[in-house]
């Protein structure tokens, strides 16, 4: 029995998509359109935060630092309460070590509550500050605790019930032994210190300190022979020499001023500080070069 061939026809509406199909297509790209949109957009509106900060730098900034000098007089008043000179004191002698020149030298008779102030503020590598005191104790102790004094103690040979008789042996022996110019290291003078380091006799002083030692008693040293050889070393070198002469207000420290550093060199009185500019003796006196002053001598008379 021959067989009869078959046709198998396709309709084509077989394989067309339907509509729920190309619905969930269009939902699920609707859905990653609007979740992308959504994403970009808090992006775009999102605060930026600041880039953190760098980390600190390893490198320090040096702070400047202060001499072993004036630390030493900061921490010297911060622990005591002692009071010396008067702030207007301190103020004028202050102001002549600032305008005093580099290579300043500053000599300064007593160990006093000031001497590390005087010591700071002339310090410097050109600058010179010198202390002179009766006690060779006291001058110990403060060479042991700050090795940059320079200091030196002072054999005394006057007594403060002297003052009256030693005025007048000067002005005896004014024209030899006590005159107003000569070498301190070999003078007789009973009023001029010829035992100091011989190196200070030979140096230029732009500012003396007259406050040593004691004479508060009848016993003690006096400032005699102190005014006497700050008066000679000032005429000694140099051009002129600034002599500051604390307690001036006490009749001895007054009279010796007077008599030595004289009346007219008197600059100012600040509080019981005298203030006085000597000039170097120049070598057209005569027969003046043997007066301490032109003018007259002092209110003291025997």
């Amino acid at each position: 029995m021959k067989s009869t061939p078959k046709l198998i026809v396709f309709h084509p509406s077989f394989y067309k998509p339907t509509t729920s199909t190309t619905s969930t297509h269009r939902f699920i790209l609707l859905t990653f359109l609007t979740l992308f949109s959504f994403t970009f957009l808090i992006t775009l509106l999102k605060p930026t935060s600041p880039p953190p900060p760098p980390p600190p730098s390893t490198t320090t900034t040096a702070t400047p630092s202060i001499s072993t000098a004036v630390s030493a007089a900061l921490l010297h008043y911060a622990a005591t309460n002692t009071t010396g000179m008067t702030a207007a004191e301190l103020a004028s002698i202050a102001t002549a070590i600032r305008r005093c020149s580099s290579h300043c030298n500053l000599l300064i008779f007593g160990f006093t509550h000031e001497t590390l102030l005087w010591k700071s503020l002339n310090s410097g590598e050109r600058r010179r500050t010198v202390f002179l005191d009766e006690n060779e104790y006291t001058v110990a102790n403060y060479e042991k605790n700050f090795t940059d004094i320079e200091a030196y103690d002072v054999q005394y040979t006057t007594k403060v019930r002297q003052w009256k008789e030693l005025i007048q042996y000067a002005r005896v022996y004014r024209k030899s032994d006590c005159k107003p110019s000569q070498n301190l290291l070999f003078s007789d003078c009973k009023l001029g210190l010829n035992d100091l380091p011989n190196h200070l006799y030979a140096i230029d002083w732009d500012i003396i300190i007259v406050d040593g030692p004691r004479g508060y008693s009848p016993e003690t040293a006096g400032r005699m022979s102190a005014i006497f050889t700050a008066a000679v070393m000032a005429r000694a070198r140099g051009e002129q020499t600034r002599v500051f002469v604390h307690d001036f207000g006490r009749e001895i420290e007054r009279v010796y001023s007077e008599e030595f550093l004289c009346k007219q060199n008197l600059v100012e009185i600040v509080d019981d500080l005298g203030h006085f500019v000597v000039k170097k003796r120049g070598k057209n006196y005569d027969d003046r070069v043997f007066e301490f002053c032109v003018e007259e001598n002092s209110s003291f008379s025997s």
